[in-house]
């Protein structure tokens, strides 16, 4: 096994402060790494990817409504 699989496997059996721990840690080294953050605060940091996740859902949630009331105009 790799690394990544052996914390994969690992993480569902950990407390659940041992998780925010494991958190915290991954925020610190996005910080340390100046990692493409756009928001960062005591919750924890927002980046690139997460903002280009959730356009990606909404726009998604967008085009379905959409393509609903075009269907009920015809």
């Amino acid at each position: 096994m790799n690394t990544l699989d052996d914390i994969q496997a690992a993480l569902p059996n950990l407390s659940i402060n041992e998780l925010y721990s494991i958190e915290r840690s991954i925020h610190d080294i996005y910080r340390k790494r100046h990692a493409e953050i756009i928001y960062d605060d005591s919750h924890g940091v927002w980046t690139e990817d997460d903002q280009v996740s959730a356009a990606a859902q909404v726009f998604s949630v967008m085009e379905a409504q959409e393509e609903a009331r075009a269907d009920g105009d015809t």
